[in-house]
């Protein structure tokens, strides 16, 4: 096998959010820049999580709805026949969308002058990488090593991946509907998928350890997400622990909170129980950085325990998303640019694509507790709003939650049919430093669901017009 070797002042491992965006900035501000990356620019994002899961999930959506209103049964007066779904196709729709945006991720990064290297990277030491790029190696030498390795799915020990036995990546590309899905787990990937594979037409199980289905957010906004699963017919096993497979591979054993075991007979187990830093199986453990758990330990400039080695997004914790890998790396060009950045944001937005969604931004009212702090908060349902009624959209609601004496506002919450589109109002509210009179005196435009988040402060301020 043949070794060649060159050198650059910035290498990136890993062409996820947060790497790709890294070396386009890199490119754009002048810093010659190696991305080095295994599979297709994108990561998991791109390729098997963020953008794959949605393009699924509207699938999903759709043909419920066409099936919704199969007869006489739909109030909106729409007659339709009994619909069916070519999955291959729907899979094959998915793939053209990821195609295009991994398409154009490679295009950008030639466009900006970064370097895409295809290969499998292994850190020699904090300056030098070997790349096995399938003809010979590969050796890049570099002024600045930045680690943008993301996640994995976690794996159950006594439950590994194979078979029957599927991750959410095995889950974007499925070659049927199962007749059974058993998921294990109630966080957002295990809600999302769940629901999407109900709307297809399986019957759907899900399992959670917890006493509440998205155990990890406030009840409130979990309560509409679980009336909706109830409506959609998925059996819900909470306070549940699984103990492995079935005998005969086609179920699960479960033990309930009172300690009596059955088995739950399921012809797939998607596991969807969280998600871990990358860290294995490219010589991250011979530069010997600080860890925090699985994480790599980071300051607020991304900075590593070794100089000039920096790491971003999923490979530092949480908040695993792809969002704060993205702001992460454009800082990081920055930086080796010369430029003064801190990665302080005041706040980041969190979505769950559930039926229906939810937006977390800022501060909880139970964070604010936590946190010593006097807050009015208020809620104005999407009951009340003329533009959730015309989309048949009418469950839940926008919340805030603002300083008690100078009315800042420190958090926003949602839940409700389209809100992640609502983050955007919510988080620059925050970082622009917001005051309920600001929100409560901006005009917003009639009928959308953005009046809500008018409402809610005006609410606060006591006078809500429409409530």
């Amino acid at each position: 096998m043949t070794t060649t070797s060159e050198t650059t002042t910035l290498l990136i491992i890993g062409g996820g959010p947060g790497g790709y965006v890294a070396a386009i900035r890199a490119g754009q501000v002048g810093i010659p820049t190696v991305l080095v990356e295994g599979a297709r620019p994108g990561g998991t994002c791109l390729n098997i999580g963020c953008i794959p899961s949605k393009a699924l999930i509207h699938a999903a959506d759709e043909f419920h709805a066409a099936r919704s209103h199969a007869g006489d049964a739909s109030p909106l007066g729409i007659r339709a026949g009994e619909p069916t779904i070519d999955i291959g196709r729907t899979v094959q729709w998915k793939d053209g969308i990821v195609g295009k945006l991994t398409g154009g991720v490679a295009t950008l990064l030639k466009k900006n002058g970064a370097k895409l290297v295809h290969g499998h990277a292994r850190i020699v030491d904090g300056k030098t990488v070997d790349v096995d790029t399938g003809d010979g190696v590969l050796r890049i030498r570099c002024e600045h090593l930045l680690l943008a390795t993301g996640s994995r799915a976690v794996e159950l020990p006594f439950m590994p991946f194979g078979g029957n036995v599927i991750s959410s990546t095995e889950a974007l590309s499925p070659d049927g509907i199962p007749q059974h899905l058993v998921v294990v787990g109630a966080g957002y990937i295990g809600l999302e998928l769940g629901t999407a594979y109900r709307k297809l037409g399986a019957r759907v199980s899900i399992v959670e350890a917890a006493g509440r289905v998205l155990p990890a957010y406030d009840e409130e906004l979990a309560r509409p997400v679980a009336a909706s699963l109830k409506r959609l017919g998925v059996d819900i096993h909470l306070e549940a622990s699984v103990l492995g497979l079935a005998e005969d591979g086609r179920g699960v054993r479960l033990r309930d909170g009172g300690g009596k075991e059955a088995v739950l007979e399921a012809d797939r187990v998607l596991v969807a129980v969280g998600r871990r830093p990358h860290t294995e199986g490219y010589g991250l453990e011979s530069l010997l950085l600080d860890m925090n758990g699985r994480a790599v330990r980071i300051d607020n400039q991304c900075r590593t325990s070794m100089r000039n080695v920096w790491a971003i997004g999923d490979l530092t914790g949480e908040p695993m998303l792809a969002h704060r890998a993205m702001a992460q790396g454009e800082m990081v060009a920055e930086i080796i640019a010369g430029k003064r950045r801190h990665f302080a944001p005041a706040a980041i937005p969190a979505v769950c694509f559930t039926d229906p969604e939810v937006v977390v931004v800022g501060h909880t009212p139970a964070d604010a507790a936590r946190l010593g702090l006097d807050v009015v908060t208020a809620s104005f349902p999407f009951a009340a709003n003329g533009r959730a009624m015309t989309i048949e959209g009418t469950d839940g609601f926008v919340r805030v939650v603002a300083r008690e004496d100078n009315h800042v506002v420190v958090g926003w919450q949602a839940v409700g049919k389209g809100v992640s589109e609502l983050s955007t109002a919510f988080v620059q509210s925050i970082e622009m430093g917001a005051q309920l009179e600001d929100i409560g005196g901006t005009i917003h435009a009639h009928p959308t669901l953005g009046e809500a988040v008018q409402e809610a402060a005006l609410k606060a301020l006591g006078h809500a017009l429409h409530i």
